[in-house]
Formats: C-alpha cells, sequence, structure tokens
C-alpha cells in the first residue's frame, strides 16, 4: 500500500500563496467550482487527471508551480475517480479546460509541460 497511498498523496495538491489552487475532492465541490468560474467569469484551467495514471502525476508538480508564475488564472485538479458524476465525459487522463468569461474556450490532452505552459500564457 505504500507506493499507491504515495500516488494519491499526490493527487491532492496544497493551496498556494496566491489561493489560485485547489483540489476538487468530489463531484458536489467540483459543481461549485463550476459554479464559481461561470459567476465570477475567472480564467481557470482544469486538470483531469487520476492518481493512477503515470503522466498525470509527472505534470501534477509542474501544473503547481505554474499556478505560482500565472496568479490571476484559477488552477484545479480534479481526479476522475473522485468526482465520476461530473468527469464521466473525460475520455483521456490528463485533460486540461482552459476557461475565460465562464465559458470553456480550450481543451488540451496529455502532460506536455512546454505545450501546457504556452496555452497558460495564450489563456491568461
Amino acid at each position: 500500500m505504500g507506493e499507491e497511498g504515495d500516488k494519491a498523496e499526490r493527487g491532492k495538491l496544497p493551496v498556494n500563496e496566491q489561493g489560485n489552487l485547489m483540489t476538487a475532492t468530489s463531484d458536489e465541490n467540483l459543481k461549485d467550482i463550476f459554479h464559481s468560474i461561470r459567476m465570477e467569469e475567472t480564467p481557470a484551467v482544469i486538470n483531469y487527471g487520476a492518481s493512477w495514471c503515470r503522466v498525470c502525476n509527472r505534470i501534477l508538480p509542474s501544473f503547481q508551480e505554474l499556478s505560482k508564475k500565472f496568479p490571476k488564472l484559477s488552477f484545479v485538479y480534479a481526479d476522475i475517480d473522485e468526482c465520476p458524476e461530473t468527469t464521466q465525459n473525460i475520455r483521456y487522463t490528463p485533460t486540461f479546460h482552459f476557461y475565460r468569461d465562464g465559458e470553456r474556450v480550450d481543451e488540451m490532452f496529455g502532460g506536455g509541460e512546454e505545450r501546457f505552459h504556452d496555452r497558460l500564457w495564450l489563456h491568461s
């Protein structure tokens, strides 16, 4: 259980100093986050991943670090196993959804760090 427990812990992101990094812990929590993104029209990126996904676990530290470099964006991590109802249409992990003015404006599959950074720059 040691390695599996470590993977599950990696799927939980600490709140950063800017307060723009959060983890969706349940379907209800993710629905609340969606509502907040729509109502506040805050630019946001949602990272849909899974604790068992190696690519997801590799990009998570970068996701956390990039949240510090893009303080005007909200960064959300949603584990598809913890939010099964609201993530049922996610077919690949990681999948990134980008939001602007309350609407989803872009989507990215996979974990290329440079490509992800470029998308963040584009949407910030």
